[in-house]
């Protein structure tokens, strides 16, 4: 129960279990290695919802590492690679016909496809990033409470889900990810393995890499 708007509401809720025929690696995976919670934000309706970020990164589950071959064949690409980069749980309380106690919930995978993209001069993506960096702090605030920062104050990057050097959208909000200094590294790095195919990036995960 979503107001419609934000990352959560354009990424597609997909099935968490397994589909296809993909073989899961016996490989333990790692639990996440950072996580956010949101203050509870209001709804018009009087209901509130509670925002969770899981962080990976993790090998993808066969589920993702197949809606990504779907979407980089769409385009006309190769999928080189998946990283499963973050989970975003939101957690809704209310009352159900205005009456009753109610809670729900949903859970949502945030993937980066490694598809076969020409690469970019990202500068100038960079660029429009940096001069619209505050205004979208301030919107994503609206939806999930305020950008996370770190004990001393510092604003947690955003990160671009699909990269600047891949021609990723500079200000889309099903692009941009707030992600803690450290982990930021860790996708940074990632990423090249990724699009260079690497095996770990292009071997099939569990299906939750993770305890909440």
């Amino acid at each position: 129960m979503w107001r419609g708007r934000g990352l959560l509401a354009v990424v597609p809720l997909l099935c968490l279990g397994a589909c296809g025929s993909a073989t899961t690696s016996a490989m333990v995976a790692p639990s996440a290695s950072a996580k956010w919670v949101g203050p509870p934000v209001a709804l018009p309706d009087g209901s509130t919802v509670t925002t969770a970020i899981y962080y990976g990164p993790w090998a993808c589950s066969a589920a993702w590492m197949q809606r990504c071959e779907r979407k980089c064949g769409y385009e006309g690409h190769t999928l080189r690679g998946c990283i499963w980069l973050a989970d975003i749980k939101g957690d809704w309380q209310g009352r159900f016909l205005g009456i009753f106690p109610a809670e729900g919930g949903t859970r949502v995978a945030i993937t980066a496809c490694c598809c076969d993209y020409a690469t970019t001069d990202g500068r100038a993506l960079r660029r429009i990033w940096n001069n619209a960096r505050e205004g979208f702090r301030t919107t994503w605030a609206e939806e999930f409470g305020a950008w996370p920062s770190s004990t001393d104050g510092e604003m947690w990057p955003g990160h671009h889900i699909r990269d600047l050097f891949h021609g990723g959208h500079p200000t889309a909000r099903n692009n941009v990810l707030p992600v803690p200094r450290d982990v930021h590294e860790t996708y940074n790095t990632a990423y090249p393995q990724c699009y260079a195919g690497d095996p770990r990036w292009k071997t099939v995960g569990p299906d939750r890499p993770y305890a909440d």
